[in-house]
This record gives C-alpha cells, sequence and structure tokens, in this order.
C-alpha cells in the first residue's frame, strides 16, 4: 500500500512541478522562495495524499494549497516599500526586454485580487469555476475580476496621445 500510494505521489509531483513552480514564481517573484513555495505545498500534500480520493483533480488541488501557502507567508508580514528609489532607477534595455518589463510592470500594477485569477487563467490554463474554487469566491466573482484585469492591462499598455504608457503616479 505504502509502495502504491508512493508512486501515485511521484508522478504527480513529474507532472506538475513545472506549473506549481512557475505560478509560485509569478506569484512572489523570487527564486528561492518560489521553490520553497512549491516544496511547502507537496509537504503538505502528502501529508493529506492518503485522504485523495480523485487523482484527476490533483492539480487543481495543488494549485489551491500553494495559493494558500502563499497567502501564509502575508498573515503577519508587514511590508515597507520605498517605491521612490524604484522610480529613479533607469535601465536600458533592450527593446523585446523592455516589452516583457513593461508587462511584467503592468501585471505588478494589478490589484491582487485582479493578477492572481489572470495568472492562474493565463499560466495554469484554469477555468472560472476552478479558479472560483482555488480562490474561495464566487464563479462571477471570478469572470468579473478576469475581465477588469484585461482592461486594466490594456489600459496600462496603451500609449497615450504622447507615445507615453500609463504609470503609477
Amino acid at each position: 500500500m505504502f509502495q502504491f500510494k508512493r508512486g501515485s505521489f511521484e508522478a504527480m509531483v513529474r507532472a506538475y512541478a513545472t506549473d506549481l513552480y512557475r505560478f509560485a514564481y509569478w506569484l512572489c517573484r523570487d527564486r528561492s522562495l518560489a521553490e520553497d513555495l512549491v516544496q511547502e505545498t507537496y509537504a503538505r500534500a502528502w501529508a493529506a495524499w492518503e485522504n485523495v480520493r480523485d487523482e484527476k483533480a490533483a492539480r487543481h488541488w495543488l494549485m489551491t494549497i500553494l495559493h494558500h501557502e502563499h497567502a501564509r507567508l502575508y498573515e503577519r508580514k508587514r511590508l515597507d516599500m520605498d517605491e521612490r528609489d524604484l522610480e529613479n532607477l533607469i535601465v536600458a534595455v533592450e527593446p523585446k526586454i523592455q516589452a516583457q518589463l513593461e508587462m511584467r510592470e503592468a501585471l505588478w500594477m494589478l490589484p491582487q485580487d485582479y493578477r492572481e485569477p489572470l495568472l492562474l487563467q493565463v499560466l495554469g490554463g484554469f477555468s472560472g469555476a476552478e479558479i472560483a474554487a482555488m480562490l474561495s469566491i464566487s464563479e462571477p466573482a471570478v469572470m468579473q475580476r478576469l475581465t477588469r484585469a484585461r482592461q486594466s492591462m490594456r489600459k496600462l499598455l496603451a500609449p497615450d496621445e504622447n507615445g507615453h504608457k500609463e504609470s503609477r503616479k
């Protein structure tokens, strides 16, 4: 029995490790923290693996655990950021890299309530119902957040009449 449990768990780890890491990285933007989140997700999953009835729902289950682990990081943490230092930083980069940086910056300008469903849909390929279950909100709320996230992204990435993109000032 233990060998079967271990074998099916290892197969699940191999199948979803990349997706979990990608989602964790987009949540925290830190490689080592993303790796820690994935490891903690697998540790919690292993502890509850014997209670899993439907292994087909494992991806959804793991993403939910990862989301909760990420939220736990900020339960008691107070973030003190000084954005003036970041605004003064000017980086010269190639146009393709510049576009990628602008996309990431626009994503991080979105409120977390909009960013998470968008990333789960785009990176994870989850449906509105799956995202609703992961984030513990209703499906209409997910669809509304996705729509608002897309609208905000268009606004942030579209140049104004002077050719400048909107900034967070």
